[in-house]
């Protein structure tokens, strides 16, 4: 794995454990991708690997390159893919913005990780970099009005003055273009055949501590260690005022050649 100029860091175990939703979601876009078998491909925010694991077994004679910018996901990803795919796949600890690629993948896979990227006119640039002509990208990630009621309530409760003083200059640090929007930053970049769409991804959750649980395990490091600051009156009013049997997230499909 190569060195990173600055990392993400997550919890790879938790992650890893609660990632269903994010596998369900990525395997709807593995569907729609029809391959020869030989390809070298990247898995852009591979996370720790349970998707990779699903391109590699599509690739008899081909490589994945897995990309993340958290080496905790990485080590995640070696551990879970190397007793059945050693030798098949590269791990590289790399920003998404800045990939370290030119003209080198047949084509690009990414789920649950885009909007994670706030300058997506240099994520999609740097993305088409790294593809050879021809190639492909095929992406789910977050869009539109994503979990646009738990956001309200949380913003809600932030600017109370309770809790404000905790939240002064925090900004949020995901991005959910619309359909419009990711279509026109893809032409930008390069891409040509472009078709973006907005879907729902319901996700039912058994009770109130899955639902918690997912909510704050299932986040990057940075964000989990800042709600711990709090103490329990914030998370409480949170779920409070939540329904905790579902969060319904519209994820955004991007597809570009």
């Amino acid at each position: 794995m190569s060195p990173p100029s600055k990392t993400r860091e997550w919890n790879a175990t938790d992650y890893h454990r609660l990632s269903g939703p994010q596998v369900s979601w990525g395997k709807k876009v593995l569907a729609r991708v029809h391959l020869r078998g030989d390809e070298m491909l990247m898995d852009a925010g591979c996370g720790t690997g349970r998707l990779t694991a699903e391109l590699l077994q599509s690739l008899p004679r081909g490589r994945v390159v897995g990309v993340d910018l958290s080496q905790n996901m990485l080590a995640g990803a070696r551990d879970y893919l190397a007793h059945d795919f050693d030798g098949k796949f590269l791990l590289v600890v790399a920003d998404l913005q800045d990939l370290p690629f030119e003209r080198v993948f047949d084509g690009i896979f990414s789920t649950a990780a885009f909007h994670w990227v706030l300058d997506h006119d240099r994520l999609f640039r740097s993305l088409f970099r790294a593809l050879r002509p021809g190639g492909w990208l095929r992406a789910q990630c977050g869009g539109g009005p994503n979990l646009a009621r738990l956001r309200k309530r949380t913003d809600d409760l932030a600017a109370t003055p309770k809790y404000a003083r905790y939240f002064a200059g925090f900004r949020e640090p995901w991005i959910y273009n619309d359909a419009e929007t990711a279509a026109a930053i893809l032409r930008r970049a390069g891409f040509t055949e472009v078709d973006t769409s907005l879907e729902p991804a319901l996700t039912t959750l058994e009770d109130l501590p899955k639902y918690s649980e997912l909510c704050t395990r299932s986040s990057c490091v940075n964000i989990w260690s800042a709600f711990q600051t709090l103490n329990n009156a914030l998370r409480s009013s949170l779920h409070s005022r939540t329904r905790p049997r579902r969060t319904i997230p519209p994820s955004r499909s991007i597809t570009g050649g």
